[in-house]
């Protein structure tokens, strides 16, 4: 059992350091995102009572459940009625809902299939270094794959990831959710992306992919994904068609 002192006292050894002057519900909001970095609470599983948790580490019940309101507004933790609160997990529906943005013209959003077209390693180049933050030599896993919706192509993306954090990736098969991948195998839960958009024109390599003629309009998706602890993990750079599909952004 550890308890979150306050007032200048000592602190817990769940509580990450220098946590100053933040509110007392942001403080025990760090100490349940750091549970999840650490895999205490692994996805899907159900989260102690407010009541157990308030008496675990030493603050009031209202503390408690405005850290977890937090993370369930971060899509982090999911509140169920009458069954409790649990650690979100990376499947088809939270994936469409938080990190898949493209939607059909017509017709209810839907998640697409894919079709890997190749995975390699290597060095990472400069740009994948600066994406995620990687030393000069360190290497890269790249996923190179087709999404398509009803057997239309819709996308061609590439994506790269750091060979550290993703042992032997490569040798077996790669799934169309690869998030919730990241956190069954690896424990590499993404809590955030950050994405850029840009129109550009196709190459012929990413034309021939998407069956188009080369040099025709795409939309370019420019995302790295991040962990819960901040550490960019993933980055995607896809290449979309747009003539029967739109980019749907909630701004709230």
């Amino acid at each position: 059992m550890h308890k979150l002192e306050i007032a200048g006292r000592p602190r817990g050894p769940d509580t990450p350091e220098a946590l100053g002057f933040r509110p007392l519900y942001r403080q025990v909001k760090a100490i349940f995102v750091r549970r999840l970095v650490d895999g205490v609470w692994a996805p899907g599983a159900v989260l102690p009572s407010e009541g157990q948790l308030a008496a675990e580490i030493g603050v009031s019940q209202g503390t408690v459940r405005k850290a977890l309101d937090e993370l369930a507004t971060e899509n982090l933790v999911v509140r169920r009625q009458g069954r409790g609160t649990f650690v979100a997990e990376h499947d088809e529906r939270r994936i469409l809902f938080q990190f898949f943005k493209l939607a059909p013209d017509q017709g209810a959003p839907r998640f697409p299939d894919s079709v890997v077209l190749s995975v390699t390693t290597g060095p990472a180049e400069e740009a994948e270094r600066a994406a995620l933050d990687l030393a000069e030599n360190a290497g890269v896993t790249r996923i190179r794959r087709l999404r398509s919706f009803d057997g239309a192509p819709l996308i061609v993306e590439t994506l790269s990831l750091p060979q550290q954090l993703f042992p032997g990736l490569e040798g077996g098969p790669i799934p169309n959710n690869l998030y919730s991948l990241f956190a069954g195998r690896y424990g590499v839960t993404i809590a955030s992306a950050r994405e850029r958009l840009k129109a550009v024109a196709l190459t012929a390599d990413d034309a021939a992919a998407l069956g188009v003629p080369a040099g025709g309009p795409a939309l370019q998706i420019d995302r790295v994904a991040l962990s819960l602890d901040g550490t960019p993990v993933e980055h995607r750079l896809s290449l979309c068609l747009t003539e029967e599909v739109h980019y749907l952004s909630d701004l709230r």
